[in-house]
This record gives structure tokens, sequence and C-alpha cells, in this order.
């Protein structure tokens, strides 16, 4: 845009109100709408000559336009858009192209601006009945960097979405005259059939459809068959749409109000970057694939890490576990012990999470070429890390209840590999839930405690610590560790099957896990563990705990 030193509200005409849009997105019925305010005139694409002069693209109607219309752009913005007029407000209808670098920053600068965004696969069917689509006809990028330069300016606009527009075309209406600062209108959501006498010469080649109606009408149940010839271009678009999507307001109408978005529990993780793939990308950008084996079938392996002060903790333990749990599953082309690290590695440095942080790491089968459950496709990755303190509390304890849920056992799904298979486990944690417990203990088939829903598990009694077999339950590196702490530290350490009742009557109880680290249990099942207080062995393993995780860890590189 050239310079200039306007600024909005200068001058004694009306108050311009800009409306950005893509073709095909319901731009000329929304003009039509404000057409009916008795304090508004409308402009249909004032600019539309000058982009025809600049681009010098072709037309039908390209020489009865320039003919007609003035093609001189900034002339136009002076004395059209920012002329003088009788009414109080100057609707423009605006097709995000014709947004031209040869136009003065006046027409940013001044008057209120929107944008009107529509769904690509909504847009493509019906778009060639004049000018063949492509990425520049549609406008949509150009949308985006007018969203942006708005808000550079210190002005973001309101975005509303056409498909909401349609659905309840009142509520979207009110929203957006309430950010627009100007009174609603009802007589906005009504307007004759026919062409109108401020329609641009190219109407009969695109209003044909908005002649015969009377309002908005409802979108159609069932989408039009998509071309398929368009496919490309409807990739290169959503996007960009996408990024405008996530800017609409939040809620709609009074029947189907939409959910704010939930608060995070740490807020700073609205803002990160996850590896997936072979690529860092955003946090709403950061998906999987519907043919991608975990989504499919779970069929996926994972491991959890901890990051203390700038190192990651037992990292070659964790991989360890996770390849020989995709050695398990039959994994093929699973990627090396360095080239991971190397993922890890930049995802850490990238977020600047050099503490307190907690690693995610899935390595699924594969996108698959078709559903089904056959294993001999492709492979992918995906690390999700992000900041995660501990999630338990472990100054004061928690409180477990026994679930009905049973552990798996090796005869269906082995526990020694680290899968995304998880439904018993989910069921559950729901069984702690709804008794208000932190978890819930998981029996094995004859009903011997084998671990809780997400941790294994330990007791103390009369001195001597005891934990189950790995039978039934996950091998957990956190609970190797603590093995070797507890004799470490002297004390007499049984490895067995234990009974509830036993740790029911136990003198102390903790879990173990990569997210919780030790936590103390100080009630079971509405039984007191101990005293109901942390005790010593408890304390004194924590203790050699933290110890440990400050002194071991790979070193995450720093930049030089």
């Amino acid at each position: 845009m050239g310079s200039s030193s306007a600024a909005e509200g200068e001058g004694q005409g009306p108050v311009v109100i800009h409306a950005w849009s893509a073709p095909r997105s319901l731009s000329t019925s929304l003009m039509y709408s404000f057409a009916q305010r008795d304090d508004m005139e409308v402009l249909d694409e004032p600019l539309y000559a000058n982009f025809l002069r600049v681009t010098g693209v072709d037309r039908p109607y390209r020489e009865e336009l320039l003919s007609k219309m003035d093609p001189d752009g900034n002339k136009v913005v002076k004395e059209v858009i920012f002329g003088p007029g009788e009414k109080t407000y100057r609707y423009c209808k605006h097709i995000s192209k014709q947004c031209l670098p040869n136009l003065s920053s006046d027409l940013m600068k001044k008057g209120k601006h929107f944008i009107l965004i529509r769904n690509p696969l909504n847009i493509l069917p019906s778009f060639d009945k004049v000018v063949p689509p492509s990425f520049m006809e549609l406008g949509v990028g150009e949308l985006v960097s007018i969203y942006s330069e708005l808000c550079g300016l210190g002005k973001p606009p309101p975005v509303i979405d056409a498909d909401d527009l349609q659905s309840e075309p009142e509520a979207v209406l009110r929203g957006l005259c309430e950010d627009l600062g100007i009174p609603f209108q009802p007589q906005m959501l009504i307007w004759e059939a026919g062409p109108k006498e401020f329609d641009g010469i190219w109407a009969p080649w695109w209003y044909g459809s908005v002649h015969k109606s009377i309002g908005f009408s409802k979108s159609r149940q069932y989408p039009l068959t998509f071309p398929f010839a368009f496919y490309d271009l409807l990739e290169q678009s959503l996007p960009f749409y996408n990024m405008l999507k996530r800017q609409v307001r939040k809620t709609i109408g009074s029947q189907q109000p939409a959910l704010p978005d939930p608060p995070l529990p740490v807020p700073s993780n609205k803002k990160i970057l996850v590896w997936v793939g072979d690529e860092l990308l955003p946090r709403d950008s950061a998906k999987v694939s519907v043919f991608d084996s975990v989504v499919q079938g779970g069929d996926a392996v994972w491991e959890g890490l901890r990051i203390y002060d700038g190192k990651v903790f037992k990292l070659d333990e964790h991989l360890d576990r996770l390849f020989d749990s995709a050695k398990a599953m039959a994994f093929t082309n699973v990627p090396t012990r360095d080239w991971i690290k190397d993922a890890i590695f930049k995802t850490l440095i990238a977020n600047g999470m050099f503490d307190n942080a907690h690693i995610r790491l899935t390595l699924t089968r594969g996108k698959k070429v078709t559903s089904g459950m056959s294993p001999a496709f492709n492979l992918y990755g995906c690390a999700l890390i992000e900041w995660k303190p501990p999630v338990y509390d472990n100054s004061h304890g928690i409180k477990l209840v026994t679930a009905t849920t049973r552990r798996n056992s090796p005869n269906s799904i082995d526990s020694k590999i680290h899968h995304n298979n998880l439904i018993n486990n989910i069921l559950a944690k729901i069984e702690g839930n709804l008794s208000q417990a932190e978890d819930a203990i998981m029996l094995d088939k004859d009903g011997f405690v084998s671990e809780t829903n997400a941790t294994n598990i330990f007791m103390v009694k009369k001195g001597t610590v005891l934990t189950p077999h790995a039978d039934y339950c996950l091998p957990g590196i956190t609970r190797a560790t603590v093995m070797d702490l507890v004799v470490k530290e002297n004390f007499v350490l049984h490895e067995r099957r234990i009974s509830l009742s036993e740790f029911h009557a136990a003198d102390e109880v903790w879990t173990t896990g990569t997210m919780g680290e030790i936590t103390p249990v100080v009630m079971i099942d509405g039984r007191q563990i101990g005293d109901g207080k942390i005790g010593p062995v408890t304390r004194q393993i924590q203790n050699a705990y933290k110890v440990l995780t400050a002194e071991q860890g790979v070193p995450i590189p720093r930049n030089a």
C-alpha cells in the first residue's frame, strides 16, 4: 500500500464499512442485507476496474466494465469509497484479490473492516461457472494478508463464516453489528427478490441465485459432489481458511452456542511446537491422519519422559523400551535412536523447555493406504513435548480405590509392550474419578494387586518394601529405578504376589511413574494407610530419587 497520513474518521463523508471476502462466499447476499438499512448506502466492488487494469485478467465483461467504472484505484479510494454521501454509513463489498499493492494505505487505515470467510469445500463446486478456479482467483491467501495487515494497524477485524450466517443469520448479524459498533436493524434479514440498482455490471454472470433469494437461505443438508479436479486447490486453500476460522466469534445464536476454549492446566502450553513425522508444527496444526494406524486401531507404542535441569532423565532406558515394544509389535522402518534423540532435542530447544517439562513420545506403525487391520504400511512418529509439573500431590499423598476392571493378562495383551491400547486402564480411571480418588488399583485375573491404572505400586510393612511382580503390569522405568534405590538405601525388597488386604493393612504405600515420580498413598478403599501421612521410608526414597534426577540425565544440546 502507498503511504498516507489520513486517519480513520477524517473528513465529513459516511463511515465506511469494508467487507472483505473471497468469491462465492455469500458476499452479495450480505451486501443486500446491509442495503436494507435506513442508514446505509452500498458499493458493489468499487475496485474491480482497478483490478482488471493492473492485473490484465480477462472477464466476459472486461471492456464494458473498464468503460463504465473508473480504473484508477487511488482515485476511487479517495472520491468514491471515502467520498461525500447522504447516509451515515457506506458499505463497500470488496473481493480480497482486488486489494492490490498500488492502492493508498487509506483503504486500510480508514473505516471499519470485517472479513467474511467460507470453506473452500463449499466454494469450489460452483466456482468455475464464469472463470476457472485458481489459488489467486479464490483469494483466501489475500484474506489472511488483509487480516494480518489490519492487526498490524491495531485494528483486528471481526471474522464471520458464511456457514454460520446461513444457519443463524440474526445471531451472526447482531454479533457483527456489535463488533462494528452500529445498531442492528431487523430489516437486514429480508429483501425483495430480483436485481438491484447498485449491482455491478457483472451481476448477470454471477448473481443468478441471489436474485431469486429474499433472505439468507439455509445451507444444503447434503453438499454438492466435489469436483476432484480441484483437490490440489482445496489442499492449498484449507490451511488459510482454517487460520481465519479460528478467529470467528465463539458464540453464534442462542440455540447452539459454541463451547469456549477450555482452560489449559498449564497456560504456557497454548503456544507450543510439536514434532509430527519429520517436522515441528504449531499446536493446532499438529495432527495425525485419520488413516494412521494409531487412529485406526491404537496401533502404536509410546514413552513418557521428564526433563530435569537441562537433562532428559533415563532417556536411553526409555528408548530401549520403545524399541523393544516396537520389535514385539513387528514394526518395520523404525527410526534410528540418534534420529529420535535429534527430534526430541530439536523440539525441546525450539520450545525453550529445559526444566519441569514432559515428553510424550509416540511411534505409530504408520499411515495406512486404506482402512483395515493389516500392518504392512508406512511408519510415522509423533513427539508431544509440553510443560507439565508432576501430576500428583507428592507432598500430602493421594487416595486410591480398587477398580472392578482387571489388568490385562499376557494371554491377551502383554503389558511389557508399552502400547497405545489403554481402554481397560481408562475404564479403571473412570471408576477412580467416580469415587473421587486420584487413581484406581487394578487387580490381575487371580485377584492380586497388579498396579494402578497409570502407575506401579509399592508398599512397606514392618520396614520391608514389597512390590508386585511385573507379570500383569508394565515393568516401569521409574519402578526399576526405585527398586534399585530401595536396595541402595539398605531396605529389604521383595517382589512377589501381593493381595489387596495386604495393601489395606500396609504401613506405607506409594506409586511410581515418570509423571508422578514417587507419590505417597494415604488411603485405599476408605482405609487409612499407616497414620494417614507420608511415612519415613517413602520420604527417604523420595529424597534419594530427587538427588538421582539432579545428577543423571542426557544433557540437552544448547545452541552456541
